[in-house]
């Protein structure tokens, strides 16, 4: 199985350097990978060096806990497109999707999916502090606020993408939208578990040791 295309290769921590990010994005072009996800501050820096190439410019926004108010979170998204970003991974408002304000938590998506134009978006549901039946209905408010991907985690909570939950949020949106795992996927069996359970798109940081595991 060739992994590349489904791999958005990703560096989140917040000491990473300006020559780390550049080998992030030379190790993407070199094993042509979907994406770099880095952090807003870094979205500029990755967008030149990623200019006129197949590889994406994927930025996270009101990361780690989704917490921002719905203005920042905007805000932080025009930025970002503006800086390059060509996909946008964004926390959904887990507090608001426990309160139940489920109009809240709609309308903030929207108004983030309005502020991206043309640009891909991903919700990041934090499956981890979920149940069953919240995982459900937050993949169903992305996908009713116009949401390209619903996203497991943001791997920086108590916990990432299970096999489970992927299968879960996969049923749940059937074809209307994408599914990104994220969070722990750390080697070839993992990945392939995640797409057989229905992933199209893989977040890791441990990308080139699982790609070239797969060569043979």
């Amino acid at each position: 199985m060739r992994f590349e295309k489904y791999f958005d290769h990703t560096m989140l921590k917040p000491d990473a350097s300006k020559e780390e990010i550049l080998k992030l994005c030379t190790e993407a072009l070199q094993y042509n990978f979907a994406s770099v996800c880095v952090n807003a501050y870094r979205t500029a820096l990755a967008a030149e060096k990623l200019k006129g190439s197949a590889v994406k410019v994927c930025t996270v926004i009101g990361f780690p806990l989704g917490a921002s108010p719905t203005r920042v979170k905007v805000y932080e998204t025009e930025e970002a497109v503006r800086d390059g970003a060509q996909e946008i991974d964004m926390v959904l408002n887990i507090g608001a999707l426990k309160d139940r304000a489920y109009h809240e938590v709609r309308q903030e998506i929207k108004e983030v999916k309005k502020a991206c134009g043309n640009v891909l978006l991903k919700v990041i549901i934090e499956t981890c502090l979920l149940t069953d039946e919240e995982k459900e209905k937050a993949c169903e408010l992305s996908v009713e606020a116009g949401a390209d991907y619903v996203k497991t985690s943001t791997g920086f909570s108590s916990g990432g993408a299970t096999v489970e939950d992927v299968a879960l949020m996969r049923r749940t949106v059937g074809k209307r939208a994408g599914v990104k795992a994220s969070g722990g996927i750390r080697d070839r069996q993992t990945a392939e578990a995640m797409i057989k359970a229905g992933a199209d798109r893989l977040g890791t940081s441990a990308t080139i040791k699982i790609v070239e595991s797969t060569i043979q």
